[in-house]
Order: C-alpha cells, then structure tokens, then sequence
C-alpha cells in the first residue's frame, strides 16, 4: 500500500486507492461506450427494417396528411366567414 505522505499531518492520499479507481472509471467507460454503440446498432437496423417493410413510404404518408391540413384549414376558413358574412377568397 503506498500512502503519499504530505507536510501537513491532516491530508493524506491513497495513491493504490486512486488509481484503482481511475482504472475502474475507465473501464465502466468503456463498457457504456459499448452498450451505446451495441444498442444503437439494434435500433438503427430495427427500424430501418420497419421502414422497408411500410406499404405506404412516409413521405408519401406526410403528403397525403399535409394535403388534408390545407383541405380542413380551407373549409375552416370559410365556414368562418360565410358565419361572419364575409367573402371567402380561395387561395390555392
């Protein structure tokens, strides 16, 4: 056991204690590197499998929605203002 020894008598450092605990920091490190890489590997082929196996690509999915939005926004806006009596200007 080395025991670094200082002039002052109130502070004394385990130097075997340190670097065992430096060697087991690095070690855990390592092993959640690993996990990361290891889990995100399963979920990056996962998902890509999910996609290629979809009928409907998403951005096809995407468009059809948006093009419903513009479609509720536009019959919104107007029954608005056929309520309020107000001309509704169509904008394609």
């Amino acid at each position: 056991m080395h025991i670094s020894q200082s002039s002052s008598a109130g502070f004394q450092m385990n130097t075997t204690q340190v670097m065992v605990g430096a060697v087991l920091l690095g070690a855990g490190c390592l092993l959640g590197i690993a996990g990361m890489i290891t889990g995100g590997h399963a979920l990056f082929s996962s998902t890509s499998r999910w996609l290629r196996e979809l009928e409907v690509p998403p951005s096809e999915v995407v468009k059809h929605k948006w093009d419903q939005t513009k479609a509720a926004t536009t019959a919104g806006a107007q029954a608005w203002h056929s309520a309020n009596g107000m001309h509704a200007q169509s904008r394609a």
